[in-house]
């Protein structure tokens, strides 16, 4: 905007043009108009796949790689001039803000545009930069904590040592607020709609704004976040309408059950099927941000032609949160403090002599083991080989080998190659997240088994979980878990079901339990006598990424140094005073 404010002065002192144009110039013309609008999206930091490599989800390869970023986060060796080549995603706060002041400059100019446009597509155009304004601000709290909100355009001489952090509960009403605005246009073409047109992929739409309240809400209810502005009970009002929408408005959980030559079931099929379908499929991706991540080359395995590194490699603590296929839960625990011998419930079914039989289903579809059919359509089904010797075996001195004895398998379809780039992306937002959100905040609020009713839904927490259980083949969670014991299995759930989603890394932050999780990981070695195999846990060295410091990302040095210069008041988060 300030720059636009120079270019005003030019034009006025009748100064010889520069190619440059104003933002009246902007807001008069059609095509013009709806490129500024264009160059609103595109600041949402893509989601990927590493974001794993930084939780209890994964061990990276390259943590024997000398001075790569997982090296320096595994060693707590972060600072905060340092975080944006030792992250997850750099550090986002610039490109956030460029997104929020584009939008702010687009909000305030399409009231007063004297261009000709038909008034519908004007509105539709105001909904969506409302929705990709609060979508930007979630993206900073969740990483940030609170940051100071602009709803304007700022002028050149904005005074910034009178800019202030707003909390994370009142940037949380602000986005609330924003999509509240966006929502408040028609469910059509002309405001802000549920259906994708032609050639709008990717375009805001109603579902967004709820999916982005529905997450907002479950944060600023959560223990790192909760100051009483936003209790469990108003989140869970959030929730209900967000869900009861979606579903009203042909939302649905992606139950295409595949061939068995294509994907084990439709779990695995929904993370490399196109989104791009105007939900003729493909009805419960809400956003899609990422990019098709090519897991056969990044993250991939050594016998993979064209393969570069092995990347995220599962850990034995993920693969011991899945479930045996009947419910049950097989590891209850560890009776040593390495996690190396586990606590077997025998009930359920578990063989340490045999560990991958009869799991979740969800396991076969998102992590490559010992014994895993590699090849579905293959007629011998080529098989994975972690064990010490084979194709695939496990390392501690090789990038292109796994680290943890596990591959990642989400996302990737085993077709994908050099010739045939076939694998999916991360899902910004999509259906069961509401579903999962919903149920956190009903059973912290009224219980597992009480119906809430928004709308025409009625529904109770175990039953929301109980859907996505359904669609995964899993038995539902009984009636009448107390509402501590539902907590516990609906976190396990809520990690299975949003593996390798960056959902994690935010999840153990928002519940403060990340000292709990990610102190150390371990991993399965797997030695073959015979035609028997022998199984042996062991423990990675210990992270030292787990204090209190990593619950938010740092503020950019940069940032931070100018308004202490303009206003003596220092910005930076707790710990990471460098």
């Amino acid at each position: 905007m300030v720059s636009g404010m120079l270019f005003s002065c030019n034009e006025k002192l009748d100064l010889p043009s520069d190619g440059r144009i104003t933002m009246d110039q902007v807001f008069s013309d059609y095509n013009r108009t709806r490129g500024y609008l264009n160059s609103c999206y595109g600041h949402v930091p893509k989601p990927y796949m590493d974001r794993a490599s930084f939780t209890d989800e994964a061990q990276d390869a390259d943590d024997i790689t000398p001075g790569s970023k997982y090296v320096v986060w595994y060693g707590g060796n972060v600072t905060s001039l340092t975080y944006k080549s030792n992250s997850a995603d750099g550090s986002p706060w610039g490109t956030l803000y460029e997104g929020i002041r584009k939008c702010n400059v687009f909000i305030e100019n399409i009231a007063t545009a004297t261009l000709y446009a038909p008034e519908g597509e004007k509105a539709s155009w105001t909904a969506q930069a409302h929705t990709l304004r609060a979508l930007y601000y979630l993206q900073l709290i969740k990483r940030y904590g609170g940051v100071p909100i602009f709803d304007k355009p700022l002028g050149i001489d904005h005074d910034f040592s009178q800019d202030k952090r707003a909390s994370f509960s009142e940037v949380v009403t602000f986005i609330l607020a924003d999509c509240d605005k966006a929502l408040s246009y028609p469910a059509t073409r002309d405001g802000l709609s549920w259906d994708i047109y032609d050639n709008q992929y990717g375009v805001m739409t109603r579902a967004v704004a709820y999916a982005i309240k529905s997450q907002a809400v479950t944060y600023a209810a959560s223990p790192l976040w909760t100051d009483g502005t936003y209790n469990w009970e108003k989140a869970t009002a959030i929730n209900a309408e967000a869900l009861g929408q979606c579903l009203a408005n042909g939302y649905q959980l992606f139950s295409q059950k595949p061939a068995a030559d294509i994907a084990q079931n439709a779990y695995a099929l929904y993370f490399f099927t196109s989104s791009n379908d105007q939900r003729a499929t493909d009805k419960e991706t809400i956003y899609h941000a990422g990019d098709n991540m090519q897991v056969w080359r990044f993250a991939g395995m050594p016998t993979n032609p064209g393969m570069e590194r092995t990347g995220p490699c599962p850990t034995q603590e993920l693969v011991d949160s899945y479930e045996m296929a009947n419910g049950q839960t097989p590891i209850t625990g560890y009776s040593d403090e390495n996690r190396t011998v586990p606590v077997v419930n025998a009930a359920s079914g578990y063989k340490e002599t045999d560990p991958y039989v009869g799991r979740d289903p969800r396991f076969y579809a998102s992590i490559y083991y010992n014994g895993a059919v590699r090849n579905l359509d293959a007629p011998a089904g080529k098989k994975v080989e972690t064990f010490v010797g084979g194709a695939e075996e496990i390392s501690s001195i090789n990038r292109k080998f796994t680290r943890t004895g596990y591959y990642l398998r989400k996302f990737n379809n085993f077709r994908s190659g050099q010739n045939n780039d076939a694998d999916g992306a991360v899902r910004l937002f999509r259906l069961a997240e509401l579903y999962l959100n919903f149920a956190e905040s009903a059973n912290q609020s009224v219980g597992p088994d009480v119906a809430v009713k928004a709308g025409t839904l009625s529904m109770t927490a175990r039953e929301a979980v109980n859907a996505v259980r359904t669609r995964a083949g899993m038995p539902g969670f009984p009636a009448g878990m107390s509402k501590t014991a539902f907590e516990t299995k609906y976190r396990n759930e809520r990690r299975v079901e949003l593996a390798f989603e960056e959902h994690r890394f935010f999840d153990v932050r928002r519940w403060k339990i990340l000292d709990q999780t990610d102190r150390f990981v371990t991993g399965m070695r797997i030695a073959k006598s015979g035609t028997n195999f022998v199984y042996k846990r062991f423990k990675f060295a210990n992270r030292n990424a787990f204090s209190d410091k990593y619950l938010m990302y740092p503020i950019d040095q940069t940032e931070v140094d100018k308004i202490v210069g303009l206003s003596g008041a220092d910005w930076q988060n707790p710990g990471w005073l460098d």
